[in-house]
């Protein structure tokens, strides 16, 4: 073997060594990060909120009121859930629900793919809330990993690769042609399964990078519509890395190459 492969595997299991006691609490933050913001916003935008509602959909005052509400119970209630980690299933079934009403009322598809991405992130952090019950038998022998949960984790990890499709760059430049086939090939690494953890780890680094450097709302007046747009997007983004800090931290579960080399 190399031994500068040696090192470097040596550093990224130190690595992941290390963080393995937080990494969990920080992917949780980052992942409901979007959801906590937008509660936040519409607390303190009530009346413009609920004005855009009314104005866009046509539903009159009462709805209209009732839908920024039900926003704001539902995405404080369910961040605040899962940070506690109390009763964390029901949570991440109530932002399930606030997705389905944004992509409801979103025309665009990139947006709709977004939130597909943070639906995989969900998908994950049920995953880690079942795996989290089950250790309370630690001793007791177990028959394998349970097919709902090793599901779940293939589910979250397809979804959460979405979020990649809207940032390939269609131009003819070789930055943009080297940065579109490095970023397919790590995403097709996650999807699949394979070398899941260092993929996901990778990815979650291009993802911060991209997202302090295209999403940089604090660099635009507040009174500016973009600074909105990009607020919103960088909120987004770091939900997605959430959710790919939860497959470093979880690994890719039972439906994965990773876990099918262990039997060959």
């Amino acid at each position: 073997s190399n031994p500068n492969d040696l090192f470097s595997q040596s550093s990224y299991l130190d690595f992941l060594r290390v963080t393995k006691q937080y990494l969990p609490h920080l992917a949780r933050l980052c992942l409901i990060s979007t959801f906590l913001e937008d509660g936040i916003r519409m607390w303190f935008q009530w009346n413009e909120q609920r004005d855009y509602i009314e104005a866009t959909w046509s539903c009159g005052y009462f709805l209209a009121t009732c839908f920024v509400l039900l926003n704001l119970i539902g995405q404080l209630g369910g961040c605040v859930l899962i940070l506690s980690r109390n009763f964390v299933q029901y949570a991440c079934f109530g932002l399930f629900g606030i997705i389905a009403l944004q992509v409801n009322t979103t025309a665009l598809l990139y947006k709709v793919v977004i939130n597909l991405a943070l639906g995989g992130g969900l998908l994950l952090l049920l995953a880690e809330s079942r795996s989290e019950g089950k250790s309370m038998f630690a001793g007791v022998p177990s028959m394998g990993e349970s097919s709902p949960k090793q599901y779940m984790q293939l589910g979250g990890r397809v979804l959460l690769v979405l979020m990649f499709m809207t940032l390939l760059h269609f131009d003819s430049n070789f930055f943009s042609i080297l940065q579109n086939m490095v970023g397919t090939a790590l995403i097709i690494l996650v999807a699949i399964g394979f070398k899941t953890k260092l993929a996901a780890l990778t990815l979650v680094v291009w993802l911060l990078a991209i997202n302090i450097y295209f999403n940089a709302f604090w660099t635009i007046p507040a009174y500016k519509p973009m600074h909105d747009f990009l607020k919103y997007d960088f909120f987004q983004t770091t939900s997605v890395i959430g959710g790919l800090l939860l497959v470093v931290a979880l690994g890719p579960g039972g439906v994965s190459m990773d876990e099918k080399k262990k039997e060959w």
